[in-house]
């Protein structure tokens, strides 16, 4: 049947139906080619800003266009059509930055907004640090897929967790088994997506781990493309030696070394950092892939539990029953205060505890805020280094003995660092930052300000007042430096493609405004924040978007396909519609012929 057959379709008078086919797809040809030569509307677009894209390169004019989560344009866009357009108004517009040490394994579930790093500019972060993770790590992942983030979150996976699992508090090597059991658990990591591998050899149980249980384990993260990140076994008076042996292990297993808040605590070895550096270095010239990260505070935060001595948080069954029985046990108590002594006040030269803050104390929330020698002195006691390691003892039982928190109950602030050796670390180009925090609770505890401010505190001291590294070589070490060590491919840099991570700023306010004394205040002068395309923050006020995705390591095959941007191919320019309705046409064409 010809379409004159067809009832209700008629031609006009004199009109041959394959002509009016002709005419008719000819004009939907055009209108589908007029409609795909306009340009499409952006997501956004931030007009006049100054760009610091990352890279180090020195800062320039120009608008920037986001598209379906991505930077589609970056150039003159001046009368590029957008759904909302925002004036930079001179203000710096730089990728959104990523913190390569956090630890948010039980805070972001709880608040996942994560207000103070919003605040601070952060847009993605790396936990699992110290050796500390969640160990199934595919679970913990789709969770926080399933119910929203505002950041992006990569993890490593955890040797102390791992140990732990496997081995409880145990002072020994493992058994073959055991050890099978640890790569097994690292291997199943990685094939959920873990960044690398982690430890914490400061920390039971990793403490007693030897060097060739973890370079087993880091070979087998490392044969999945991942890192070795470490908290060394020393950072006092045993730091180069640590230092030695974090090289070692990561050139025996043949992975990538990132160590982790690079710092030295022991007063004796104050200035002793750029030999610390210069170790770095010549590794690097020797072949070896390691880079450091660091948070910018001469004060560390760990827990009260790093004040005793290794040998007596070992246990078969669990370390806080085993601490509170050895601290009740009058021989015990004795024997421990005898080798804290000589440690603390023979080797390391301390004559009082009062450089240790309590800075969360779940079980006692009135000692927060307090240094051990004041609360030594609120307990009646002489003012003496014996007497403030009596009622480091005391919380520690207490602590225990409640059950919250960490194996003391107590997390500090130790102030322990000079503050010379943190600015050297830091102005070093392969010094990238990290803040060593997590997700913080409004007014709870009397955390380390570092959760709060620590790339605020970056602009503001380090580079405007202090002149330590220019302002685009600060943002690289918090955006282009991270992403290529934890290989994510699309972020890191303000470039067409890659993902909308965006922070606008005003480098001559950004302010970080907590302090030890009074931390829970967010950073001042992060007035726009953008993740994926979309705004977490704005003008000061969170938006409550969820945005973040979790980064699984591309080794994840299904994480890996899913990030991927969808392109047409480049041998057809047009819709495909419009490829349709030409061979529609040249159909009709050959008709008259």
């Amino acid at each position: 049947m010809s379409p004159s057959e067809i009832p209700g379709l008629r031609p006009a008078s004199g009109v041959p139906w394959r002509l009016a086919a002709v005419a008719l797809a000819g004009f939907v040809l055009l209108a589908v080619l007029a409609a795909s030569s306009s340009p499409e509307p952006f997501d956004l677009v931030i007009r006049r800003a100054r760009v610091v894209d990352g890279s180090g390169s020195a800062w320039f004019r120009a608008d920037v266009g986001v598209k379906d989560g991505r930077i589609a344009a970056v150039g003159m866009l001046t009368d590029a059509p957008a759904a909302r357009t925002i004036d930079a108004g001179d203000r710096v517009l730089s990728p959104g930055f990523i913190d390569v040490h956090m630890h948010v394994e039980g805070n972001l579930p709880a608040r996942p907004d994560a207000a103070n790093l919003v605040a601070d500019g952060v847009t993605t972060v790396v936990t699992g640090n110290c050796g500390a993770s969640e160990l199934d790590l595919d679970a913990w992942f789709t969770a926080l897929e399933r119910d929203g983030i505002a950041v992006n979150v990569a993890s490593l996976i955890g040797h102390n967790s791992v140990r732990s699992d496997v081995m409880g508090y145990a002072d020994r090597p493992p058994t073959a088994a055991e050890q099978a059991r640890m790569e097994w658990l690292v291997e199943r990591a990685m094939g959920a997506g873990a960044a690398g591998l982690s430890s914490g050899l400061i920390y039971s149980p990793g403490t007693f781990a030897r060097m060739e249980e973890v370079i087993a384990l880091a070979r087998v993260a490392g044969g999945h493309g991942g890192i070795y990140a470490t908290h060394m076994r020393s950072e006092n008076d045993g730091l180069f030696p640590a230092i030695d042996e974090a090289l070692e292990t990561a050139r025996a297993a043949g992975i990538p070394l990132q160590i982790s808040h690079y710092k030295v605590t022991a007063r004796k070895l104050w200035g002793s950092s750029a030999r610390m550096l210069a170790l770095i270095e010549a590794a690097r010239r020797e072949g070896q892939d390691v880079t450091v990260d660091e948070y910018p505070y001469a004060a560390s935060s760990s827990g009260l539990d790093v004040l005793l001595p290794e040998r007596i948080l070992q246990a078969e069954g669990s370390v806080r029953h085993a601490l509170v029985r050895r601290l009740a046990d009058p021989a015990d108590r004795a024997a421990i205060a005898g080798d804290m002594r000589r440690r603390l006040g023979d080797e390391l030269g301390r004559d009082h505890l009062d450089y240790g803050v309590v800075a969360s104390a779940p079980w006692r929330p009135s000692i927060e805020g307090k240094n051990l020698r004041s609360l030594n002195r609120e307990m009646g006691r002489t003012d003496a280094l014996e007497s403030e390691i009596e009622t480091v003892l005391d919380l520690c039982r207490e602590g225990a003995a409640s059950g919250r928190g960490s194996v003391c109950g107590t997390q500090m602030v130790y102030h322990t660092m000079e503050e010379s050796d943190v600015e050297r670390i830091f102005a070093h180009p392969l010094t990238m930052v990290a803040r060593d925090g997590g997700v913080a609770t409004p007014g709870t505890g009397a955390p380390h300000p570092r959760s709060y401010g620590t790339c605020a505190r970056v602009l503001s001291r380090f580079v405007r007042e202090r002149g330590l590294v220019t302002l685009e070589e600060a943002v690289r070490k918090m955006t282009s430096l991270p992403a290529a060590r934890f290989r994510f491919a699309d972020r890191g840099l303000l470039k067409e493609g890659f993902r909308a991570d965006l922070v606008l700023f005003d480098p001559d306010t950004v302010a970080d405004l907590s302090r030890f004394e009074d931390p829970h205040h967010l950073s001042r002068g992060f007035d726009l924040v953008v993740v994926n395309g979309r705004i977490v923050r704005e003008e000061g006020v969170a938006t409550c978007e969820r945005p973040g995705m979790v980064l699984r390591r591309k080794s994840y095959q299904r994480s890996a396909v899913s990030s991927q941007p969808v392109t047409r191919p480049e041998s057809s320019p047009f819709p495909v519609t419009a490829v349709f309705f030409a061979a529609t046409m040249q159909e009709a064409l050959r008709s008259l012929r």
